[in-house]
């Protein structure tokens, strides 16, 4: 096994050229990409601000409306769960009596919203998640 100290000494020695070509050869070489590793390796190497900008905040593109509580105008929750989902008598009403439950997920957040203003006008409380 080489010496890790002349390893990194001819490692030293090379060229940015160089150096991009040894990534690529050993990229291939193993199956493995640099790029991908390497904002872990700054984060770690203790660089917090190039760790921030390397994993940006996801924004949420889809939401669930989730039915907390009915209230007390049931009949008029099931026909919005019915208006919302187009589900039949029977289920909508199973999923008003079995609150807390899901009523649609997969909307965006402007869906969700009216959804969410549905409910509550007729006095249900909702969740968006």
């Amino acid at each position: 096994m080489a010496d890790i100290q002349t390893i990194a000494n001819d490692l030293s020695g090379l060229t940015v050229m160089q150096v991009a070509e040894l990534v690529k050869l050993l990229e291939g070489k193993w199956g493995v990409s640099a790029a991908a590793a390497a904002p872990v390796m700054m984060a770690g190497a203790g660089a917090p601000a190039a760790g921030a900008a390397a994993a940006p905040a996801e924004e949420k593109t889809e939401f669930a409306v989730h039915l907390i509580a009915a209230g007390d105008k049931k009949i008029n929750v099931i026909k919005v769960v019915r208006e919302v989902t187009s589900l039949g008598l029977k289920e909508a009403k199973d999923l008003v009596d079995g609150a807390p439950k899901m009523v649609k997920e997969g909307v965006s957040k402007e869906e969700a919203a009216n959804i969410k203003k549905k409910f509550e006008e007729v006095g249900a409380t909702v969740e968006i998640k």
